[in-house]
């Protein structure tokens, strides 16, 4: 093996690309509902390729770890700087108050147990499962000046710790939150019961409603019906179809004609009579179920072989923004226009008549070409598939986020800087926000953006986990057994009283609540579980903001842990 060992050594891109390969098949692994993730996978195979005794360049995992929390930061700035005014502000406040709830018993655990920064690090970065905590962390502990042997072992227990409380992390606060959460706030038929009735009443006001819709993400469907209901017992004008439509209260359109055996654009004067094959647009759903009443369902391939499109269309304008889905829907301009679905922060928010849009909201219009290009100037811009990236906006953006982090002001002797991680994700926060405000400059593809998140941060992992290796399991023998107790009562805590927080003195509904506990951990897997257990995106609602303002607060609280405990 000594063949393998030197050519490892001397060609250190093999093993950090090897361990992001296994890592990620490993990762994606499951056993029932159970799987390690990405991220603790590639720490894992990194510690085992570890222990050839790799030495990597710090500067690889710098690189990586910028490229992260810049892509953090881009990600969730719109939402961040939306929700400084009006509802989001009481939602910002929950999630700081989980934050340090979170932070609190960490170090109150650690200093208990008499544990030193690094495991106090690795703790709060397992237990609470934001894996940048680790960079953080490594960072900060660097900076305070210890002796050089005692910073290394510090920095060399830090993954350790953080594999042995990632697991019940995961796992369990999910599980708290999704299924004992409910049971805290009254039981789960109580809180089903009431989220029912909020999404009810999301879908009332004086709007034409859309009867069929539900919150998952179906797509919209084209469909051709021969017109043999009474309705057609005398010729119907285009006109007439669509006002009869609405006295239906249904929102369907009509596209396309089949009028005596020719086929037809539609036109408000185009008169249809029995017989004749009208194509409508509208949710798969309420089609189904609502249409028959102009006759049977029809096979015309002919007919229905035209051109539709499903677009992104980002929420810039004044006059959409602040505008509700139902006022939205009623426009001129949204004729034959139909919303699939809407998105804040890459999360689906359930389509309801009172879901209000905010700027860098995605809306997704599916329709003809030619409706939705009259409807996408009134909303914002559209997001067409393109590879240009502007590269010119990471690197600047990144190196200027850098400089001012690693700037040191001296207070009171003591010294204050924001360190280059800081500023990386303090940019990003930035630049993601302004890029939202004047989308003419600075895009960065969703792809893109994903590859800098996941990429950026397994890549970082890596490079620990193979720097970590020869003292891996040396450190956890250290640590001990104790040590995953510790992170399930540092998980499991801070959750409990966050959730009564929530609803008992925050005072948001029990499905919101729940959401809301969820972002402020950044637990996507709690999220999922919850809608699964309530059958509502309602959750989705206290996710949204919570999520961005605790993608800032988790990372950086890496330093506050480092430098209490």
């Amino acid at each position: 093996m000594n063949w393998l060992i030197e050519l490892f050594r001397d060609n250190q891109v093999i093993p950090i690309f090897l361990t992001l390969g296994l890592g990620f098949w490993l990762g994606g692994l499951k056993y029932k509902s159970f799987s390690l993730g990405p991220v603790t996978a590639t720490l894992i195979v990194g510690v085992i390729i570890g222990q050839m005794d790799i030495t990597i360049s710090d500067t690889v995992k710098s690189v990586a770890f910028m490229l992260f929390l810049f892509a953090i930061g881009y990600k969730v700035g719109p939402q961040f700087f939306r929700s400084l005014k009006g509802e989001g502000l009481k939602q910002i406040c929950f999630a700081l108050v989980e934050c340090v709830l979170c932070i609190a018993t960490c170090v109150i655990i650690s200093k208990l147990m008499g544990y030193n920064k690094g495991v106090a690090v690795g703790v709060f970065a397992g237990s609470q499962t934001v894996s940048a905590v680790i960079g953080v962390g490594n960072d900060t502990i660097r900076s305070l000046g210890l002796d050089e042997d005692i910073t290394k072992k510090m920095l060399d227990l830090i993954p350790a710790c953080y594999a042995v409380c990632y697991i019940f992390g995961t796992i369990g606060s999910a599980w708290i939150i999704a299924n004992l959460g409910p049971m805290l706030l009254g039981g789960l038929d109580k809180v089903k019961q009431e989220t029912a009735k909020l999404e009810d009443e999301m879908d009332s006001g004086d709007f034409v409603p859309d009867p069929g819709l539900v919150a998952a993400n179906r797509p919209i469907s084209f469909r051709a019906y021969k017109a043999e209901a009474d309705f057609f017992n005398r010729p119907r004008t285009v006109e007439d179809i669509e006002n009869h439509i609405k006295s239906l209260n249904l929102r369907h359109f009509v596209e396309r004609l089949r009028l005596r055996g020719e086929i037809y654009d539609p036109e408000p004067e185009l008169k249809v009579r029995k017989g004749d094959v009208i194509v409508l647009s509208g949710r798969r759903e309420t089609i189904v179920d609502d249409a028959g009443w102009i006759g049977p369902e029809v096979t015309d391939h002919e007919l229905l072989n035209f051109a539709t499109e499903n677009l992104p269309v980002t929420v810039s304008k004044s006059g959409a923004a602040g505008v509700s889905i139902g006022e939205l829907k009623n426009e001129p301009f949204m004729r034959g226009v139909m919303i699939q679905k809407i998105l804040r922060n890459e999360m689906s928010l359930p389509v309801k008549n009172k879901i209000r849009l905010e700027k860098g909201d995605v809306i997704h219009l599916v329709g003809l070409p030619q409706d939705v290009a009259v409807a996408v100037p009134e909303i914002g811009y559209s997001d067409r598939a393109t590879g240009d990236t502007d590269m010119v906006f990471i690197g600047l953006g990144i190196a200027i986020g850098c400089f001012i982090g690693a700037l040191v002001i001296n207070i009171g002797g003591i010294p204050i800087s924001l360190s280059t991680s800081g500023g990386a994700i303090i940019a990003g926060l930035v630049l993601g926000w302004l890029r939202a405000k004047r989308p003419t400059f600075g895009h960065i593809p969703r792809p893109v953006i994903s590859l800098m998140d996941s990429g950026g941060l397994n890549l970082f992992i890596a490079v620990v986990g193979i720097g970590a290796g020869p003292s891996f399991i040396s450190g956890l023998k250290e640590v001990g057994l104790e040590l995953f107790f510790a992170g399930i009562l540092c998980t499991t805590i801070p959750l409990i009283i966050a959730i009564f927080l929530g609803n008992k003195v925050f005072k948001f509904p029990a499905a919101v609540t729940l959401g809301c506990v969820a972002g402020s951990r950044n637990a996507v897997a709690a999220l999922g579980a919850i809608q699964d257990n309530l059958d509502s995106s309602i959750p989705v609602m206290g996710y949204t903001v919570t999520y961005a303002v605790g993608s800032l607060t988790l990372i950086l609280s890496g330093m506050i842990v480092a430098i209490l405990a």
